[in-house]
């Protein structure tokens, strides 16, 4: 009787040591414009233009392409720049401060390029 309990507390340490947690993450949809349409502009490449792969975390950001040297810009409903910073070469995340919180549009902008979208934090 006791080998039948052992086994049975074993197997069960087990399976409960299996369960993993799964990070969740937010792919961020961004779409391309000129940073400012007033100013005259080189016309878009012809070639694709590669548009960078961004997921959210909680407050952390996740670089899965290079963003070396670009501004990020998070924008308030007002259009008010709440966050601005360049992002430093080899940065594959970025956390943001934690007293930001609720809908904002992201930019990141490269050269006259923006790449945006929209985040909830």
């Amino acid at each position: 009787m006791k080998k039948i309990l052992i086994v049975l507390v074993l197997i069960a340490l087990t399976l409960q040591g299996g369960a993993k947690v799964q990070k969740v993450c937010e792919d961020l949809t961004l779409q391309v414009r000129f940073d400012d349409p007033t100013e005259d502009h080189e016309p878009l490449p012809k070639s694709p233009i590669m548009i960078p792969s961004v997921t959210l975390e909680g407050h952390t950001l996740y670089f899965a392409t290079s963003c070396d040297g670009c501004t990020l810009r998070l924008l308030d409903a007002n259009d008010n720049a709440v966050y601005s910073t360049v992002i430093p070469t080899g940065t594959t995340s970025l956390v943001l401060h934690s007293s930001l919180s609720g809908e904002y549009e992201i930019q990141i902008i490269q050269g006259n390029i923006c790449f945006y979208g929209y985040i909830n934090l």
